[in-house]
């Protein structure tokens, strides 16, 4: 992640935040793992599936990791991915994670994990529509 220009990653996090427009455009424009990563945080199995079939596994775990499958983190560590973790982390309020990010001039992903942040928070679950 930390290779994407600061506006595809300003994008990323409007599609984050529900704006259709923005992820319509990151899927014509040479971005669809950005728009089916974000579309996998906010909940699409699909969109998980399509990261795992067609390159992305890292996203896909990134996904799965944000939501502190310990599966996930593990894979992600074993891959060096310690970024992500990192990330990860941030999206799920680790101090140490949010920390690190700033200490390591990355505001940009305090941002978007704020948006994933947000995000989660704005959900509301239904225990009686929770899959087995």
């Amino acid at each position: 992640m930390l290779d994407y220009p600061a506006k595809i990653l300003i994008a990323f996090g409007e599609t984050i935040s529900g704006n259709t427009e923005i992820y319509h455009w990151l899927l014509k424009n040479g971005y669809p793992e950005l728009a089916a990563l974000s579309s996998a945080i906010r909940g699409s199995e699909d969109a998980f599936n399509w990261l795992m079939k067609h390159g992305y596994p890292h996203y896909g775990a990134l996904d799965a990791a944000i939501d502190n499958n310990p599966k996930a983190i593990r894979w992600l560590n074993d891959h060096n991915y310690s970024f992500l973790i990192v990330f990860a982390d941030a999206c799920r309020e680790k101090p140490e994670a949010i920390s690190w990010l700033r200490n390591n001039n990355l505001e940009i992903f305090i941002r978007l994990a704020y948006k994933v942040i947000q995000f989660r928070n704005d959900q509301t679950y239904d225990y009686h529509k929770m899959r087995f």
